[in-house]
């Protein structure tokens, strides 16, 4: 009997080691990291947070979205890989990021003046443009799930920067992208490529003289305390794209993916609404703030640079693909042709 007994015990033991893991996962949700490198309090913050929220209230507790913002998970340009590897399931980063990837038609967006203004943005973004280029990922193991407004960037430095020349012998921080480094370089600067969380204390030190960016990342960076001018050009845009570690997002329950996507569109709305609010809010901050000359080109001054950059998107043709390049002309209504 003692050893019957023993034996009983020991297939109990089975039977609850063998049920035990399906019970533990029924009942922890699904987690997924996601990674940023700007402040919460900036639009793409701010939407990965309503993402993190509505993404547990519509799966009813089911998913758990954990945030790290500001870097504190992977940094710039060690992201996309952390995603292919499976270190973390969702990114958004900066469109420049997939051209070293192998992806160059997205270094498009980073072509200076091509985008007069959100509308003819959208056109692209949110059209069969855009759909086209997130396909463009599937291949290095990412899937695109939305395109995210940070706003149109602006030139910064300790001097004024007011027609072309202003730019000879500027140390300038740039994304890792051939287009902004063509940009730079037209200009008579010095691009010099830094991981965004370093730039404020590169600008401090003086290891870079000046950057690009949208109103929002230099007030919420705290760039305008070691920037002394600001020149409002609106030259370029920079957006970020939401991805997904393929395997991961297509490895979801199918109710799952979908009550994601829904708090993703939610979180879209709120990114590109809040790039636009926040734009507004934050260069009057930077105003009252004291420490920055903010200058607004007039039509002439603004056009000046247009025509000093207009053969960056000739020389950029063959890089981003000239049919690509011409769909989005198309799309958007931008002149290449100089003038």
């Amino acid at each position: 009997m003692p050893s019957l007994a023993r034996r009983l015990l020991a297939l109990l033991s089975l039977v609850t080691l063998a049920a035990f893991p399906a019970a533990v996962l029924a009942s922890t949700p699904i987690v997924i990291r996601f990674s940023h490198v700007v402040a919460v309090d900036t639009p793409k913050g701010q939407a990965a947070e309503l993402f993190k929220r509505r993404a547990a209230e519509l799966t009813g507790g089911r998913v758990r979205v954990d945030v790290f913002p500001n870097g504190t998970g992977y940094k710039d340009y060690e992201e996309i890989q952390a995603l292919q590897l499976g270190a973390v399931e969702l990114l958004a980063p900066s469109l420049s990021k997939f051209g070293p990837l192998g992806v160059k038609e997205f270094e498009a967006f980073d072509l200076p003046f091509l985008f007069e203004d959100e509308a003819a943005l959208h056109r692209v973004t949110e059209g069969p443009v855009g759909k086209a280029l997130l396909l463009k990922l599937e291949p290095k193991g990412i899937v695109g799930l939305a395109f995210w407004d940070a706003g149109f960037k602006s030139f910064s430095a300790n001097r004024p920067l007011r027609r072309p020349e202003d730019f000879k012998g500027l140390r300038m921080r740039i994304q890792a992208s051939g287009v902004i480094d063509a940009q730079m370089r037209a200009l008579g600067a010095l691009p010099q490529v830094l991981p965004f969380p370093d730039v404020y204390r590169a600008l401090e030190a003086g290891v870079v003289d000046g950057c690009e960016n949208p109103v929002s990342n230099f007030y919420t960076q705290g760039m305008h305390r070691v920037q002394r001018h600001l020149t409002l050009t609106h030259h370029g845009y920079l957006g970020y794209a939401v991805i997904a570690n393929r395997r991961f997002w297509e490895a979801l329950p199918a109710d799952v993916r979908r009550a994601l996507e829904q708090a993703l569109g939610e979180a879209t709305a709120l990114a590109n609404r809040l790039s636009r609010e926040k734009e507004a809010a934050d260069l009057e901050a930077v105003r009252r703030a004291g420490t920055t000359v903010v200058f607004l080109p007039s039509r002439e001054e603004r056009q000046r640079f247009v025509r000093a950059l207009l053969p960056v998107h000739r020389a950029m043709e063959d890089r981003v693909g000239r049919e690509f390049l011409r769909s989005i002309h198309a799309a958007t209504g931008f002149d290449p042709t100089p003038r």
